[in-house]
């Protein structure tokens, strides 16, 4: 198999498009489409259905794209690996949850950027769940997300903890009164997200039926809270300033279901390049000994 029909394939999958996955691929479509059919001659079954609205994968395709995947980043680790002597260089993409990126990694990443001015550090957020699976499928090099994580491909390590409380409008004076609060709402990230899990089975232990109201950010989940629309569960020190200013409300839950780990994850098997044992090492120096040696 072409490597390069194979970059072409998992772009396509990613965008659902063969005009998006040209641009990404700084190509033109006929080159995308033309890659496409020649991989699929070759493997003998279609890998893309087509429709007015763009591709979408058939079940072959679907198998096939984890495969795909893991070989092109084995082709780029190989490169890197080449040519990775001397300081750190090259480029080091990661992820993180969007608390973790409000509360904790702002000094990582400045001193980083700072000390090594030759990587392009790239970090986008999402759910505990979406990165993990990022990772996997090795669209990102590792990711910051919550813990604990049993995953056969991922390898993790423990960076800090946090204690996780319920964040209420001040108008909400405990825990029990929740009860007596008709049509509830929790404010919340998308599916995924292991903050908002934890929310719903805290819920449903005491019984409470809710409607959920899913938003993209921390802030705008912090704004609503302090609005009155909706509860939520987070990191305490993200809310720590809102509940200074007497804008939100903050309660205690059980110490068991309060802690929480967040975790550093990459693949087992993924060069460790000198961009990412100097990461490694800047989030040492600010978080301290959790973080083991890569």
């Amino acid at each position: 198999m072409d490597v390069a029909d194979l970059k072409a394939f998992e772009a396509v999958a990613r965008h659902g498009s063969m005009n998006r996955a040209a641009v990404e691929l700084h190509t033109v479509q006929s080159n995308v489409t033309a890659r496409i059919r020649s991989l699929e001659r070759e493997v003998g079954v279609a890998l893309f259905q087509r429709h007015v609205r763009g591709v979408s994968m058939t079940p072959a395709g679907q198998r096939m794209l984890p495969y795909a995947a893991r070989i092109g980043k084995l082709v780029a680790d190989a490169r890197v690996a080449a040519m990775d002597d001397g300081p750190p260089r090259g480029s080091l993409v990661l992820g993180t949850m969007e608390t973790a990126a409000a509360l904790r990694l702002s000094p990582i990443v400045s001193n980083f950027a700072r000390m090594y001015p030759q990587v392009r550090l790239s970090l986008t957020t999402g759910t505990s769940c979406s990165l993990a699976v990022d990772v996997a499928e090795c669209r990102l090099d590792g990711a910051f997300i919550a813990g604990p994580l049993d995953h056969p491909e991922l390898h993790s390590e423990t960076i800090f903890r946090e204690e996780l409380v319920l964040v209420t409008p001040r108008t909400i004076h405990s825990l029990e009164s929740l009860t007596s609060i008709p049509h509830l709402k929790t404010i919340v990230f998308r599916v995924g997200c292991s903050y908002r899990q934890q929310l719903e089975a805290l819920l449903v232990e005491r019984g409470i039926l809710v409607t959920t109201l899913e938003f993209g950010s921390l802030d705008a989940i912090i704004a609503c809270v302090a609005a009155g629309i909706g509860i939520t569960l987070l990191p305490r020190g993200v809310v720590t300033a809102a509940a200074q200013q007497e804008l939100i409300a903050i309660h205690e839950i059980s110490p068991e279901k309060a802690r929480v780990e967040t975790i550093f994850v990459r693949r087992h098997d993924a060069y460790i390049s000198n961009a990412m044992r100097a990461f490694v090492e800047v989030s040492r120096s600010e978080f301290g000994p959790l973080m083991a040696a890569a």
